[in-house]
Protein backbone atom coordinates (compact mmCIF):
# COMPACT_ATOMS: atom_id res chain seq x y z
CA UNK A 1 0.00 0.00 0.00
CA UNK A 2 1.24 3.34 -0.48
CA UNK A 3 2.47 5.94 1.99
CA UNK A 4 0.23 8.67 0.23
CA UNK A 5 -2.86 6.62 1.19
CA UNK A 6 -2.04 6.51 4.58
CA UNK A 7 -1.54 10.13 4.66
CA UNK A 8 -4.46 11.43 3.17
CA UNK A 9 -6.24 9.22 5.99
CA UNK A 10 -4.52 10.37 8.18
CA UNK A 11 -5.46 13.83 7.26
CA UNK A 12 -8.99 12.85 7.02
CA UNK A 13 -8.73 11.58 10.81
CA UNK A 14 -6.86 14.74 12.08
CA UNK A 15 -9.16 16.78 10.38
CA UNK A 16 -12.27 15.62 11.74
CA UNK A 17 -10.03 15.52 15.50
CA UNK A 18 -9.90 18.93 14.40
CA UNK A 19 -13.45 19.77 13.82
CA UNK A 20 -14.55 17.96 16.80
CA UNK A 21 -12.34 19.95 19.72
CA UNK A 22 -13.41 23.36 17.71
CA UNK A 23 -17.19 22.36 17.30
CA UNK A 24 -18.06 20.48 20.60
CA UNK A 25 -19.27 22.05 24.10
CA UNK A 26 -19.14 18.07 25.58
CA UNK A 27 -16.01 17.47 27.24
CA UNK A 28 -16.23 13.92 26.99
CA UNK A 29 -16.75 14.37 22.86
CA UNK A 30 -13.14 16.95 23.14
CA UNK A 31 -11.54 14.33 24.66
CA UNK A 32 -12.76 11.83 21.71
CA UNK A 33 -11.66 14.29 19.17
CA UNK A 34 -8.00 14.66 21.00
CA UNK A 35 -7.52 10.92 20.88
CA UNK A 36 -8.56 10.32 17.12
CA UNK A 37 -5.82 13.42 16.70
CA UNK A 38 -3.41 11.73 18.63
CA UNK A 39 -4.38 7.84 16.44
CA UNK A 40 -3.91 10.49 12.95
CA UNK A 41 -0.38 11.27 14.73
CA UNK A 42 0.11 7.35 15.00
CA UNK A 43 -1.24 6.41 11.13
CA UNK A 44 1.88 8.87 11.10
CA UNK A 45 4.62 7.42 12.87
CA UNK A 46 3.72 3.64 11.41
CA UNK A 47 3.46 4.87 7.80
CA UNK A 48 7.09 6.51 7.84
CA UNK A 49 8.37 4.03 10.00
CA UNK A 50 7.80 1.05 7.34
CA UNK A 51 8.17 3.58 4.41
CA UNK A 52 12.28 3.82 5.77
CA UNK A 53 12.52 0.51 7.26
CA UNK A 54 16.54 1.16 7.12
CA UNK A 55 16.43 3.63 9.88
CA UNK A 56 15.03 0.84 12.53
CA UNK A 57 11.47 0.95 14.43
CA UNK A 58 11.88 4.70 16.01
CA UNK A 59 8.44 4.96 14.29
CA UNK A 60 6.63 2.04 15.85
CA UNK A 61 8.57 2.92 19.12
CA UNK A 62 7.15 6.74 19.24
CA UNK A 63 4.13 5.12 18.69
CA UNK A 64 4.03 3.42 21.76
CA UNK A 65 5.21 6.50 23.47
CA UNK A 66 2.09 8.36 22.18
CA UNK A 67 -0.52 6.11 22.96
CA UNK A 68 1.12 5.87 26.79
CA UNK A 69 0.42 9.66 26.63
CA UNK A 70 -2.97 9.19 25.29
CA UNK A 71 -3.79 7.00 27.87
CA UNK A 72 -2.60 8.94 30.81
CA UNK A 73 -4.64 12.14 28.97
CA UNK A 74 -7.70 9.99 28.97
CA UNK A 75 -7.55 9.41 32.51
CA UNK A 76 -6.70 12.67 33.87
CA UNK A 77 -9.30 14.21 31.17
CA UNK A 78 -12.13 12.11 32.61
CA UNK A 79 -11.22 12.74 36.43
CA UNK A 80 -11.47 16.19 35.82
CA UNK A 81 -14.58 15.85 33.64
CA UNK A 82 -16.30 13.91 36.79
CA UNK A 83 -14.88 16.48 39.21
CA UNK A 84 -16.92 19.16 36.95
CA UNK A 85 -19.91 17.42 36.40
CA UNK A 86 -20.06 16.90 40.62
CA UNK A 87 -19.92 20.71 41.23
CA UNK A 88 -21.60 22.48 38.28
CA UNK A 89 -24.21 19.56 37.20
CA UNK A 90 -22.77 20.17 33.42
CA UNK A 91 -19.72 19.23 31.16
CA UNK A 92 -20.82 21.89 28.40
CA UNK A 93 -17.15 23.16 27.73
CA UNK A 94 -19.11 27.24 27.58
CA UNK A 95 -20.68 26.79 30.86
CA UNK A 96 -17.47 25.70 33.15
CA UNK A 97 -15.58 28.77 33.96
CA UNK A 98 -14.15 27.27 36.72
CA UNK A 99 -10.68 28.09 36.18
CA UNK A 100 -10.97 32.11 35.85
CA UNK A 101 -10.05 34.14 38.32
Amino acid sequence: MPVSFLLVLSALLFSIGIYGVLARQHAVMVLLSIELMLNAANINLIAFSAQLREAGIAGQVFALFVIAVAAAEVGVGLAIVILIYRNRASIDVDDVALMKW
